[in-house]
């Protein structure tokens, strides 16, 4: 562990593209191992499942050395941190004595009061108890606990109105050319779509990762026709490409009728 650690204060001194990475721009990364790690658990291959664990670590000490190098913690404080968390919610382990044998509901049910308890005297909204994890997933949930609370649109209709807003806030970002604007306002649309969704009763994750599969199948079928006319991707023209793309959609609807 140390080993690592020293290699991580090395690579922010000497690598430039490492030595200009901030907490936020490594967000990103970390969201994205944690989906590699579901990925090869899900497959079973014991090496990848070490490595992608090991890429999760990595964004973990990455954080650290950061915030280590404002003075605010470094990696020893975190390790530290959830060992204390660890040790405090499980009071039926490192406290055995003082509790009878609990069940897993009652294991459950003890660290969610263990954990309300940590929480008195912190500020608190009602959003806070909701999961965080595929910003789609989030937009939907924090969507739905606003509307229980009454802050919600009327209709579908109210809500397709306020993406077209947020489309036409975003053309104006566009014009703009202002990355930073053009970057909350593209965010803006994918909330105000998500509501259209979430209003309609569908799930926009469940959608979005449909559309993905279904690109994926298509993608694939211009690969392989590409193969098959000793032609190389990068070399086709986009209308070739495109035109492939059409006969995808045929072939593939054709199969699943």
């Amino acid at each position: 562990m140390q080993q690592l650690l020293n290699i991580m204060r090395e690579l922010r001194e000497k690598c430039p593209w490492d030595r200009e990475q901030t907490p936020s721009t490594l967000t990103q990364y970390a969201i994205e191992e944690a989906y590699e790690v579901e990925a090869a658990v899900r497959e079973g291959h014991l090496d990848e499942i070490r490595d992608e664990l090991g890429d999760l670590l990595l964004q973990v000490v990455f954080q650290s050395q950061m915030y280590s190098e404002q003075g605010a913690f470094d990696f020893h404080d975190v390790v530290n941190a959830i060992s204390e968390k660890l040790i405090r919610r499980h009071p039926h382990v490192f406290q055995a004595e003082q509790f009878s044998a609990l069940n897993p509901d009652q294991v459950s049910e003890l660290w969610q009061q263990i954990k309300q308890q940590e929480k008195q005297g912190k500020p608190q909204s009602r959003l806070d108890d909701l999961k965080h994890g595929p910003a789609l997933n989030q937009a939907q949930d924090i969507q739905k606990k606003a509307a229980q609370l009454g802050f919600d649109f009327e209709t579908v209709e109210d809500s397709y109105g306020k993406l077209k807003e947020e489309l036409a806030e975003f053309e104006q970002a566009l014009q703009s050319q202002q990355s930073d604007e053009i970057h909350e306002e593209f965010g803006d649309c994918l909330f105000s779509l998500v509501n259209v969704g979430r209003k309609l009763g569908l799930s926009s994750e469940s959608a979005l990762l449909a559309t993905i599969f279904k690109f994926r199948q298509r993608f694939a079928y211009i690969e392989q026709q590409a193969t098959l006319q000793q032609k190389n991707l990068e070399d086709m023209s986009l209308q070739e490409m495109d035109a492939l793309w059409d006969q995808a959609k045929q072939q593939l609807e054709s199969r699943s009728l």
